[in-house]
């Protein structure tokens, strides 16, 4: 019978003491095992984790069913963000990365991300081969060797040290101290924790954090940094006189950022903004990459500064082999996912908040004044996310009709469809639609993008009754 173990996007996630038990985490475990020992060896694999509940005892579950396979495991003993995780497999040479994680998922969820010999999230002809080894092993009823730590342990290291020097070097931390700004830092409880005030502090910026302490429960709800949950954040910032307010999730490959006035600034923003701070800064024209429900503010403004401009399907693993090819200065997902040249093929919310930090601090203007700026040379851009719950019958009616290529969206006519993922209807104005199914629940994800603040909600209504109807 095949497993329930399915790698989606991001890994196999899936809520603690249901699906996610220690019997499947074994599973797991031994069929990213046996596909690691189908590379080249010596067949090295670091194990790493969040701070979410029970995260240490999986991780020695993990490291004495790799040993059992005879792969050997090396331990990350204290939570690590993703990104530094990604950056110690390059840096120590493993054959990749096991990383205990569900991200910004409730605190109920956990899950198991596999990262490549580049650092960047298995893409799907790996992640399908590991299925397939969970399913042989599970259909073959064997037992699963696990193998005890020797003396003194299993081999551990530290990657903090190299992944913050690291990030000094990408960011100008002297501008940032030389501006006087102060920050605030929210880890939301997660592994960002002592990582972007640890790098800040050292450098001289004065910085406070909230929620810097481990709470396996994440307050109470997802561990997520978007606006409705950063009013603490929010709060000391007014306290203190702050300029910026950086945000990372539970595992700190996503980010949240509220400008000085408490205005929360959404991802698709954060990265239009980086990218053309970035050329400007770094004179970076090798390239940019988006998924295809990013903002088309990123389109224009690769047009004005005649950059290569790639529109990905949504799943950072297409961003991060851009990355590792040199094809972009940055790339990023309206999902709160960036990096840049030179760094991890894979989502860091930790740079994404230093490195906005750094553009307030080396412009001396507000990230609204910023953005009206950017609007004001090549036009303004209003993106949302919807999410509509679908029944069967809507959603088998929705599922027929996303075959065919619309040619108007109420009363609008449709000048491009896109498929690069999902349905992308652009108009005449340039204003957009996105659908995109999800894999794991009757949802469609229905993404919008005005060229005026007027049409928004006119725009929505159409996307939705494009839907319904």
């Amino acid at each position: 019978m095949a497993s329930a173990i399915k790698f989606g996007t991001s890994g196999w996630r899936a809520i603690v003491a249901d699906e996610f038990t220690v019997a499947n985490i074994r599973l797991a475990v031994a069929g990213i095992a046996e596909y690691v020992k189908t590379q080249p060896g010596p067949h090295r694999v670091l194990v790493g984790r969040d701070p979410r509940f029970l995260g240490e005892s999986f991780v020695d579950t993990a490291a004495r069913v790799l040993a059992g396979a005879g792969v050997t495991p090396v331990v990350i003993p204290d939570a690590a963000p993703t990104p530094a995780i990604a950056h110690a497999v390059r840096t120590f040479k493993t054959v990749g990365a096991l990383n205990f994680t569900a991200s910004h998922n409730p605190p109920e969820y956990n899950g198991i991300k596999y990262s490549s010999p580049d650092g960047a999230p298995a893409l799907p002809e790996v992640t399908s081969q590991i299925e397939a080894a969970v399913n042989r092993i599970a259909d073959s009823g064997a037992k699963i060797p696990q193998a005890n730590p020797p003396d003194g342990g299993f081999e551990t290291v530290d990657v903090k040290d190299s992944f913050l020097k690291r990030l000094g070097e990408l960011v100008d931390l002297k501008a940032i101290t030389k501006s006087g700004i102060k920050v605030v830092y929210d880890p939301f409880w997660g592994a960002g924790r002592g990582y972007s005030c640890r790098i800040l502090r050292q450098a001289g910026v004065p910085v406070e954090t909230v929620h810097d302490y481990r709470d396996v429960l994440f307050g109470g709800h997802a561990p997520e940094p978007d606006d409705h949950l950063l009013d603490a954040a929010k709060r000391k910032m007014r306290e203190i006189g702050a300029k910026i307010v950086i945000a990372t999730d539970g595992d700190a490959d996503r980010f949240g950022i509220v400008d000085e006035d408490g205005t929360f600034i959404q991802p698709n923003y954060v990265i239009a903004l980086l990218f053309d701070y970035l050329v400007e800064t770094r004179g970076w024209r090798n390239g940019v990459a988006k998924s295809v429900a990013t903002t088309n503010l990123v389109n224009a403004l690769a047009e004005h500064h005649k950059v290569p401009l790639y529109e990905t399907p949504v799943g950072f693993k297409y961003i991060g082999e851009l990355i590792i090819e040199d094809k972009i200065a940055i790339g990023g997902e309206e999902s709160a996912g960036l990096t840049i040249r030179g760094h991890v093929p894979e989502k860091d919310g930790i740079i994404a908040g230093l490195l906005v930090t750094e553009m307030v601090a080396v412009r001396g203007k507000s990230l609204g004044v910023q953005l009206r700026e950017l609007f004001g040379k090549v036009g303004s851009y209003y993106p949302v996310r919807e999410n509509f719950r679908l029944t069967p019958e809507v959603k088998a009616r929705f599922t027929e009709k996303l075959k065919a290529d619309p040619t108007e969206l109420s009363g609008r006519k449709v000048k491009q469809v896109v498929r690069t993922d999902g349905l992308k209807l652009i108009l005449d104005d340039g204003s957009w639609v996105c659908y995109r199914l999800s894999g794991t629940e009757p949802v469609v994800r229905a993404y919008t993008e005005a060229r005026s603040e007027h049409d928004m909600e006119a725009l929505k209504a159409a996307a939705e009754k494009f839907v319904t109807s």
